[in-house]
């Protein structure tokens, strides 16, 4: 049989994937108020928790970069979300800080796997026209998966509690990869199922690049040994706390600064995710659309810069008119709207410089680097809110425009460079 349109099916499932990866990351931030309770932690203890699951998740990122290129998607991406499911699971067993911190060690280990494996499917799956769009369906997952997330996990911990919750949340993990091994069953030039149309609509996307896509991969010395390499890492180092400090800090805030409970974070903390998701789908419509008059390159750094922008004017926003709970929301809805127009261009720009086998290592480098920031951050967060978050949040006004000026420095024009 055939199926038309084979390639959103298999970017649909890398979305659901997304969305279930977030469900499991974003658990544990939206029942800390009760967990920190049961398990006689503290704020301190959660932050060294989070970097614990952030260190391993940069770890798996270089780690998973290197996997993905060397046994394929199919597989890495089963991997990967069979041990995540695994590591939510385990969560039920939980008794202190040490605990939680290996069984979060290894969700962050395995979710990572998610982000250079969807940039290398999208290599494979699309034409160079199409994979800003494509990474945008992707990383929209990110943030559906934040909106189900907050009331979802809110109900699930008023039902069951948060052992029992962990465990449901697994569970979703291990049915994905049933649909996953029986449509994803071989790469487009080979897959029965795809039409010779959307083949040659594949194939030929990928023929503006001035190498072969069956070109054997890089080194890690040889991507490093590239500027535009780095252009990429520096992005990623400086932009990721951006998403992350919201991802992590956001109920934390809402606990602090308005005294919400469990429910009361699930029915607030879901809505910046909207604005999430929408900026997702139009950092690649938007690229798509620039690509009809503009080159590769003008078209992605116009909506980089752009997305920096609304970044820093949301963030003063929050700093200045937060002072209640709907506001604050209302601003970091903008914040991540800006955040995912850049970041969904971003993470295309490895499959824009390199070829296959060497995509998934430079994205994972860029993800692993990304981290360290995320890490850096993390143990700040403590220190420097005692009083007041807004010290954090001119730290991400300052870091954003960073990320667009190192790819307007470091890479002068976005194009194959092997």
């Amino acid at each position: 049989m055939k199926i038309k349109g084979l390639r959103w099916w298999i970017i649909g499932l890398v979305c659901l994937a997304t969305i279930i990866n977030y469900i499991d990351r974003a658990a544990l931030g939206i029942m800390w108020p009760a967990m920190k309770d049961d398990l006689g932690m503290t704020e301190e203890d959660y932050a060294w928790v989070i970097n614990i699951f952030t260190i391993t998740y940069a770890a798996g990122k270089f780690i998973s970069g290197k996997l993905y290129d060397k046994v394929g998607t199919k597989i890495g991406f089963v991997l990967s979300i069979f041990f995540w499911s695994l590591a939510s699971v385990l969560h039920f067993f939980a008794k202190g800080a040490a605990s939680l911190g290996i069984f979060r060690g290894l969700l962050g280990v395995a979710e990572a796997g998610n982000w250079p494996g969807a940039v290398k499917n999208n290599a494979e799956w699309f034409p160079i026209k199409e994979r800003a769009l494509a990474q945008g369906i992707f990383n929209a997952g990110a943030a559906i998966g934040s909106i189900i997330a907050a009331p979802t996990v809110a109900e699930l911990f008023g039902a069951y509690g948060w052992k029992i919750t962990f465990v449901i949340i697994g569970v979703l993990g291990f049915l994905w990869i049933i649909p996953w091994l029986i449509i994803n069953k071989k790469q487009p030039q080979s897959h029965p199922w795809i039409t010779n149309e959307e083949k040659q609509h594949i194939i030929s996307g990928r023929l503006e690049r001035k190498v072969s896509e069956n070109s054997k991969g890089l080194s890690i010395s040889q991507i490093l040994s590239k500027k535009e390499s780095w252009g990429v890492i520096a992005a990623r180092f400086f932009i990721e706390p951006v998403w992350w400090l919201f991802v992590f800090w956001m109920p934390i805030y809402l606990y602090k600064q308005f005294g919400f409970n469990v429910k009361e974070i699930g029915y607030y903390a879901w809505f910046p995710y909207v604005g999430a998701m929408l900026g997702s789908l139009t950092g690649g419509w938007y690229v798509k659309k620039l690509l009809n008059k503009y080159s590769l390159d003008k078209s992605r750094k116009r909506v980089i810069g752009l997305g920096t922008i609304v970044i820093v004017i949301a963030i003063l926003g929050a700093i200045f008119f937060a002072n209640t709970p709907e506001k604050f929301v209302s601003f970091v809805f903008v914040v991540l709207f800006g955040f995912q127009l850049s970041i969904s261009n971003i993470q295309t720009i490895p499959s824009d410089l390199l070829s296959g086998k060497s995509v998934g290592t430079l994205a994972g480098l860029g993800g692993s680097i990304g981290a360290v920031s995320v890490i850096i951050m993390n143990w700040l967060i403590p220190i420097i809110t005692v009083e007041s978050y807004t010290p954090a949040f001119i730290i991400l006004a300052i870091l954003a425009p960073l990320s667009i000026l190192s790819i307007l420095v470091l890479i002068k024009k976005i194009e194959p460079i092997e």
